[in-house]
């Protein structure tokens, strides 16, 4: 066995790192995650994202981090599973590996997942497995999930251009020149293209909190979405607040969930959606593309649900609990914003949900209320729970957005895709 040293201190990858992304890297560090001196972070990443990973890495060290541990997933791996695998696999999940996790965000731990990844990686799968599959998942995730979604922690997600994800949002292009646009396209709608990037986070931060300010002062009832297929009232939780951008988590450290984001968000009564709604961008599911979504709502849950691809896979997502056929999330997002500007379909919810108006069936978060409340007093005031959370997008320019008070008085929100002042 030759113990001798490599030549170099990596392996050559395909994305090598550059200046732009050490940027990114110090946006998901800072703006993020808002890591503070001492605290730990848990890392996710495909293992094409390493580059992104290593210079994250390097960056939190810098901004204090204790220890970082990183924990990489492999897509190739996965497929092996669905082709290998005995059928019994396929209800297992790694409940010790989310216990670990569950226990690290106790005790003060950060969490940031670097995402991209093939987004009709099991499109050929077996619908019934894949749903199995996801299902076992969310359980075993779920004491990790619970302090996420709880806002117990700092937590952010940032994009990698993996190949495969590039390769299904330019088909045109060879490999190398698909990743080379995503991530011009990642770099514009992260603002890592501006002169200063930290700088302009904050000035777009401060945008979003002047908005959901508006929203918190007027308190509306109800939401109304009208436009091609769509007829949808959205009632809003008791006491829901509206946030967006930058926010504070339980353990005091102000971080930006996602990048990038431009939404402003809430929680809906999970039994105060009523209509039908139509999707205006597909929807990239674990795998699978969902496309030419519909469904109409009565007393609060879908009733009825179609799609001209991926029906089945729509039909068990929706089957996963009684949670998962209610909204947990409804968001609103002008079409001004760079990721809708950039007239891209991502194919990743983490752009997509960003480029329009959307709503999200399964789990509420906690922290969209005017104070915190135990969890049955959550339940009573309308937030829904699930094993899920699926963000689909239901605006456009042609989708008009009214507020509704108690009394049923209208206030004009959106037009032409765009917030009425």
């Amino acid at each position: 066995m030759d113990l001798a040293p490599s030549p170099t201190p990596f392996p050559a990858t395909a994305a090598a790192p550059d200046a732009r992304m050490d940027r990114l890297a110090e946006l998901a560090v800072k703006v993020g995650l808002g890591l503070v001196p001492g605290q730990e972070l848990v890392m996710t990443a495909p293992v094409e994202a390493l580059p992104l990973a290593r210079l994250i890495t390097a960056q939190a060290y810098e901004a204090g981090a204790s220890l970082v541990t990183t924990i990489l997933s492999d897509e190739r791996s996965s497929l092996l599973r669905y082709q290998h695998a005995r059928d019994e696999s396929f209800d297992a999940a790694p409940g010790w590996l989310f216990e670990g996790m569950a226990a690290a965000y106790r005790g003060g731990a950060a969490r940031l997942a670097i995402v991209g990844s093939d987004p009709s990686l099991l499109s050929g799968q077996d619908p019934a497995r894949v749903a199995r599959a996801n299902r076992a998942q969310s359980i075993a995730y779920r004491p990790a999930l619970d302090l996420i979604v709880d806002s117990h922690i700092n937590w952010t997600l940032v994009p990698f251009a993996h190949p495969a994800w590039a390769r299904a949002v330019f088909p045109g292009e060879s490999e190398e020149g698909a990743v080379a646009r995503l991530w011009d396209a990642i770099y514009a709608t992260t603002r890592v293209d501006e002169p200063d990037p930290i700088a302009a986070w904050a000035a777009h931060n401060a945008g979003l909190k002047a908005r959901q300010d508006r929203l918190n002062e007027r308190r509306f009832h109800r939401l109304h979405f009208r436009g091609p297929g769509t007829d949808l009232i959205v009632g809003l939780a008791e006491g829901h607040a509206w946030m967006g951008g930058a926010s504070k988590a339980k353990n005091g450290v102000y971080g930006n969930p996602n990048i990038p984001t431009e939404e402003v968000f809430t929680t809906p009564h999970r039994a105060m959606t009523e209509g039908t709604v139509s999707a205006t961008k597909p929807l990239s599911h674990q795998g699978t593309l969902i496309e030419g979504i519909r469904v109409r709502f009565e007393a609060g849950a879908i009733v009825e649900a179609h799609a001209t691809r991926g029906q089945e896979v729509l039909e068990r997502m929706i089957s996963t609990d009684a949670g998962a056929r209610q909204l947990g999330e409804v968001a609103l997002v002008p079409s001004s914003n760079p990721i809708a500007r950039s007239g891209i379909l991502f194919l990743n919810t983490l752009f997509d949900e960003n480029a329009a108006s959307h709503i999200a069936l399964g789990q509420a978060y906690s922290k969209c209320f005017v104070d915190i409340f135990p969890e049955d007093e959550l339940v009573r005031r309308g937030a829904n729970r699930s094993l899920i959370h699926v963000d689909w997008m239901i605006g456009s320019p042609e989708v008009e957005v009214d507020g509704l008070d108690t009394g049923g008085e209208r206030t004009p929100l959106m037009r032409g895709g765009e917030w009425v002042d």
